[in-house]
């Protein structure tokens, strides 16, 4: 049997399980996919084949520290640095990033998309950032503090701190934070967080399971607004793809993982 997990912390929320374990029985695949909490990202390599797994997802905090710990990294994820989907392939480690994909596929349904804002500056911001350049929207980021804002800076869209964010309205705004996922915590300070989503058309957020602050307060704006499910669904098939070396198209694949939501 060939053993697949998701490395995060946290990481017991995490449908991944359900997810993957899914299309294996339904695809009869002799597989099983489990959760794996890891706080110390610079142990992802050890920890991967010591378990003697064949594939893995990572979530936050991991996603950089899994690129680092990659012997190969391969298609968007060289692009951004960022690593969410490892397999094993001849004694090495190889990773790729299926968030951007993943998003894309979520948000479909709220096109024309011209401008769009990201609050945070993790891995999956970059990973998005990257994507929306790439698609032609423009986009912007809003970060906490400046530190981190420096990879954004070199791609040169607007970046802003929390004190200096100017009055702005998006067609979409996006939290990539973990504000909300284990708290009540907005991503941003309400009073600035308020006037932007009162003036954008849709809002996203990568937390999935529960309404959080975040999501709230767009349904109190009466938003257009998604959480990660189907983000989660779409990275999800395409991981899942890679796992079992597409053997199998993305529709046979998403359709099994569906009936994981249903659980």
């Amino acid at each position: 049997m060939r053993l697949f997990a998701i490395f995060g912390d946290p990481v017991a929320h995490s449908r991944s399980p359900l997810m993957h374990n899914s299309v294996f029985k339904h695809l009869h695949v002799n597989a099983c996919y489990t959760r794996v909490h890891l706080q110390d990202g610079s142990r992802l390599k050890e920890t991967f084949f010591a378990l003697k797994l064949s594939g893995a997802n990572v979530t936050v905090p991991h996603k950089e520290a899994a690129f680092e710990a990659c012997d190969e990294v391969r298609g968007f994820a060289k692009k951004i640095g960022v690593v969410n989907t490892l397999i094993h392939e001849h004694g090495k480690l190889i990773g790729y990033n299926t968030d951007a994909d993943g998003f894309l596929y979520a948000i479909a349904p709220f096109e024309p998309i011209n401008n769009v804002l990201v609050l945070g500056a993790g891995g999956t911001a970059k990973a998005l950032v990257r994507k929306f350049m790439d698609e032609g929207i423009c986009v912007s980021v809003l970060n906490r503090s400046q530190g981190r804002l420096e990879y954004f800076e070199t791609l040169g869209i607007p970046t802003h701190t929390w004190n200096s964010m100017p009055q702005q309205s998006f067609d979409l705004v996006v939290n990539t934070t973990s504000a909300g996922l284990c708290d009540n915590e907005y991503p941003v300070p309400l009073a600035l967080l308020e006037p932007l989503i009162a003036t954008c058309r849709y809002c996203a957020d990568a937390i999935y399971g529960k309404t959080t602050p975040f999501l709230a307060l767009a349904q109190q704006h009466h938003k257009i607004s998604k959480d990660g499910a189907d983000m989660l669904l779409g990275q999800g098939v395409l991981a899942s793809s890679l796992f079992l070396e597409k053997q199998f198209n993305n529709k046979q694949i998403e359709t099994h993982m569906k009936k994981s939501f249903l659980l």
